[in-house]
């Protein structure tokens, strides 16, 4: 860290709990094997766009404070050094992961491109080139039936290429790939002015499917525009565990669908990482026996093929998760020098370095809370004795029905 304007905002990141740009830079990342996992992920994204397909993604699993979150953060760095727009999501009542026109309209907020600070979807569509073969390659796809994407992909992609130096328009566009509306009304009275208005029909198709074609849609115009994919990093994935029962099982789905774990709806170019609590699996998939009783409920309801792919989530979280590995002494000791040294910066001082004792199941968000707390202090007023004391969070599983919310099933007008 060169600066103290880096510096405050590392320590008040820090301080916060919540990962940032500046203190993921001035720490680094100790979880090399999930990193090295991470860049295969990454490689393998790359070459499987070719062949048409999607790179199976990672599940993180940690308990609380154990840096979940920074480990997201860091892998956001690297992905944008690799040249993947990246997007930062946190399930949240807002944000359910089982409502797809939530999740992706949450996406596009927090997408950013390697080395730009604006709107992803601008930086993008400024780099499209309608001349290019990776264009062509893109048109080819959407107008090809066998995509399955509704004609607002066609004609908008088609309109972009004919009318974008119309600012307004070109906004718009951009805009509904987003996640925006744009009504069918208005995509045919730009397509009249071309000439175009018999080419496509418009068809008819519910909001929820919309989101999940943008889903298709997004990652392929994003490689069109020369950039390597789209890594969709997701973070307290654990609240799923609140949700009723229905719910959970369309969450698991999608976390299948969202991994590359489910062939027929993979996503090419889209790389997933979600995070999650080490604990989600003895306290929801089985003291809640969603194992067990998920799949046959959904099968009672008719509802066979959720029940597949819910049961792929629920072996994801079973089987194959990357645990954060659990700092030791030494690694304790070298972030808290590292943090002296931010905080040094910070404040121009010299704090007093801190005896670190590994103390017990002590979360690192803890250990970093606690030293930057002390440090305040002796800053503040160098003769206080600190007497720090702690209390545990318990993450709670108890259905909560506030997390209810609509289905996405309203139809986009198609006159």
């Amino acid at each position: 860290m060169s600066n103290k304007t880096g510096s405050r905002r590392a320590i008040e990141a820090l301080r916060a709990g919540v990962p940032s740009r500046d203190a993921v830079q001035a720490l680094g990342c100790e979880q090399l094997a999930i990193e090295e996992q991470f860049r295969a992920q990454l490689q393998a994204t790359k070459e499987a766009a070719k062949t048409g397909e999607q790179a199976v993604g990672m599940l993180i699993a940690g308990d609380f404070g154990a840096g979940k979150s920074h480990m997201l953060e860091y892998l956001q760095h690297v992905a944008l050094g690799e040249r993947f727009v990246c997007s930062r999501v946190v399930i949240s009542k807002e944000t359910p992961l089982y409502d797809p026109v939530k999740f992706y309209r949450a996406a596009m907020r927090s997408a950013v491109a390697p080395g730009k600070r604006g709107t992803a979807l601008v930086e993008v569509a400024a780099h499209l080139d309608p001349t290019s073969e990776a264009y062509n390659e893109l048109n080819a796809w959407v107008h090809n039936p066998t995509s399955g994407l509704n004609s607002r992909f066609a004609s908008t992609l088609f309109l972009f290429k004919r009318l974008g130096m119309d600012m307004e328009l070109r906004n718009r566009l951009i805009s509904f790939w987003a996640g925006g509306s744009l009504e069918a009304d208005e995509i045919r009275k730009y397509l009249r002015s071309c000439g175009e208005r018999a080419t496509y029909k418009i068809e008819t198709i519910t909001h929820k499917d919309l989101a999940l074609q943008r889903f298709q849609f997004a990652p392929r115009l994003i490689i069109a525009a020369g950039y390597a994919g789209w890594v969709l990093l997701v973070d307290e994935l654990e609240l799923i565990g609140r949700y009723s029962w229905l719910q959970r099982a369309r969450s698991y789905a999608d976390l299948a669908r969202w991994m590359g774990k489910i062939p027929e709806l993979q996503t090419v170019g889209l790389s997933g990482v979600f995070a999650i609590m080490s604990n989600f699996e003895s306290y929801v998939l089985e003291e809640k026996h969603d194992l067990e009783a998920l799949p046959q409920k959904l099968r009672d309801k008719n509802l066979g093929d959720l029940a597949k792919q819910a049961e792929r989530g629920m072996r994801l979280i079973n089987r194959d998760k990357a645990r954060l590995k659990a700092p030791d002494t030494q690694t304790i000791q070298q972030t808290c020098e590292k943090i002296r040294q931010i905080h040094a910066e910070a404040y121009d001082w010299q704090p007093p370095p801190l005896t670190v004792e590994r103390l017990g199941i002590t979360s690192m968000r803890e250990y970093v809370k606690r030293w930057i707390t002390e440090w305040d202090l002796k800053r503040l007023d160098p003769t206080y004795t600190v007497d720090l004391q702690s209390t545990a969070l318990e993450q709670s599983y108890s259905e909560d029905t506030t997390l209810e919310t609509a289905n996405g099933e309203e139809t986009e007008k198609s006159d």
